[in-house]
């Protein structure tokens, strides 16, 4: 039988709270907390930069690059019409664009000598923005590099979890697929169920049951996953309906994790179910098929799609 968790087993998520309760895992695998006093504003923003989605990342590069070269323009503006000094021939940028552009070429370290700067001032501000894109194109590469090296998973896992008749029983499960054409080894996976119960003292507090896997390790990912959790007498789940999980605003947190080949490092995925994302009576409808030539195809977008049981 599975042990019963000690009173004070708190796997990191708190067992007291007060108001309402949203899901503890997103849907995109962040956990739902939001941090306040942090200290450490760089370490902040480069978390940020280093794991944002990337158009997003695009977007705030290019607003940087178009901020820091307006910036420039307008010292080299504010220093007078004879800062910068032109060929003979007229560009028809007006002082403004011909400052931009100035400012492009020297902050990218690419001149092409229609511009120039003139006198100590216009020169210092140019050898200072020389210098700031040396450093800042060097901090954008190591965030570009960063950003391609860092090892990630890309699974997929079935929009609900289902309850279905397993054995002599029931069991509670969720199906998993790489949506990647490389190779994981070794997956494994963990399953925690979360509930919201009330104490002896009328106050609320959550629960942390981990539940026992029949088969916790797989050495491949090649097709699908079917994790299984049999409902039995030493299941936190024994003798609970939907509404019972409604209740107690059950959520069952999962966390697979698995050797990526291409990277050789071991890589991690987080999901979570809430109650209502449980379907009763159904199971997983086959997710592949076999072609004429023999192998195997797999659908990842039928990963998720249940029949009833």
């Amino acid at each position: 039988m599975q042990p019963a968790p000690s009173t004070n087993f708190d796997p990191g998520l708190t067992r007291q709270y007060t108001g309402p309760l949203l899901r503890v895992i997103n849907k995109d695998g962040s956990f739902n907390v939001q941090r306040t006093g942090l200290r450490s504003f760089a370490g902040g923003v480069y978390i940020r930069l280093a794991t944002m989605p990337w158009p997003r990342f695009f977007c705030v590069v290019t607003l940087a690059y178009l901020a820091v070269n307006s910036l420039f323009a307008g010292v080299f503006l504010a220093l007078g019409p004879a800062a910068l000094h032109a060929t003979e021939r007229d560009l028809g940028l007006g002082d403004f664009g011909r400052a931009f552009f100035f400012s492009v070429q020297t902050l990218t370290t690419v001149g092409y000598g229609s511009v120039y700067p003139v006198g100590i001032a216009a020169n210092l501000v140019a050898a200072a923005e020389a210098a700031t894109g040396l450093m800042g194109f060097a901090l954008a590469t190591g965030l570009l590099f960063a950003r391609f090296s860092r090892p990630s998973s890309k699974l997929v896992f079935s929009e609900t979890m289902v309850v279905t008749p397993h054995g002599e029983g029931t069991a509670l499960q969720f199906r998993i697929a790489n949506q990647r054409n490389n190779v994981l080894m070794e997956v494994e996976a963990h399953m925690m169920l979360i509930t919201v119960e009330r104490s002896d003292g009328g106050e609320l507090k959550r629960n942390f049951r981990n539940l026992e896997l029949e088969l916790t390790q797989i050495n491949f990912l090649a097709l699908t996953w079917t994790v299984v959790h049999s409902i039995n007498e030493s299941s936190p789940l024994y003798g609970k309906t939907g509404d019972d999980l409604k209740e107690q605003q059950a959520e069952v947190l999962i966390l697979v994790k698995g050797f990526d080949d291409s990277f050789s490092q071991v890589v991690h995925t987080r999901y979570s179910y809430r109650w209502d994302e449980i379907r009763w009576s159904a199971k997983f409808a086959p997710a592949f098929t076999t072609a004429p030539e023999g192998h195997l195809v797999l659908h990842v977008g039928k990963v998720g799609n249940t029949v009833r049981a």
